[in-house]
């Protein structure tokens, strides 16, 4: 039988968060029993917090973590009304290959309709 889990976090919008959403997102994966997309995941939610933290205009940044019907939601807020878009950045800049490492990751991903919060999904993999 499939269960419905939750996980909503925020903290002060600071590079030292990024760090730490992502393991409390991965242990509660783990805790889940959803291992095999752990990786994945810790990836997503360090693309998505990490945006946050760099272009949010919130005091602070949220995530969301749940888990249904064989998908995992990563939902990132930061009160910033803008969409975030996939770059192809030149192979010499340092940045912008976020959303794009976001697109190629997740099954589908997307923002609120207000911008301020933006998501992603996965299919948790069949044993």
């Amino acid at each position: 039988m499939d269960q419905h889990h939750h996980l909503i976090v925020s903290c002060a919008p600071s590079p030292q968060q990024v760090s730490r959403l992502r393991h409390l997102g991965a242990a509660r994966l783990r805790r889940w029993g959803l291992v095999d997309c752990v990786e994945t995941a810790e990836l997503l939610i360090s693309e998505l917090v990490t945006n946050a933290v760099r272009y949010g205009k919130g005091d602070e940044v949220g995530l969301s973590l749940s888990h249904e019907k064989g998908k995992v939601r990563i939902e990132v807020s930061d009160g910033a009304p803008g969409h975030p878009a996939v770059r192809r950045p030149a192979p010499s800049e340092e940045s912008g290959r976020g959303m794009l490492i976001v697109d190629a990751l997740a099954e589908d991903w997307g923002t609120s309709r207000d911008g301020k919060r933006t998501w992603c999904t996965l299919t948790v993999p069949k044993p």
